[in-house]
């Protein structure tokens, strides 16, 4: 299942907060990446947080791959997982023959 997972930082937090781990973050992130649960992995640049692409059987095992993320171990982030499904919308285009149609 696919997974969209939205850092949210914890308030009242400064950077200095985040340095010691971002190093350790980092790592463990591309640890992710490389085990094919982090299939992306972005920015936002108007907030500065993460916004990440995973590919889990279930929410639980998202939520227990991003607890090991150092930054979420420390209580400095969290992360709001969304569950994703394929687009259906495009049946709409055929008729029930499968034959495209537009109007």
């Amino acid at each position: 299942m696919k997974i969209l997972a939205l850092e949210k930082e914890t308030p009242g937090l400064t950077p200095d907060q985040f340095k010691p781990f971002l190093k350790a973050e980092a790592a463990r992130a591309w640890e992710l990446q490389q085990a094919g649960i982090i299939r992306e992995l972005y920015f936002r640049p108007d907030e500065h947080t993460a916004v990440l692409i995973l590919e889990c059987a279930t929410l639980d095992e998202a939520q227990a791959s991003l607890d090991t993320l150092p930054l979420v171990r420390e209580g400095l982030i969290t992360f709001d997982l969304i569950p994703l499904a394929p687009y259906s919308g495009f049946a709409r285009l055929f008729d029930k023959k499968g034959a495209f149609y537009c109007e």
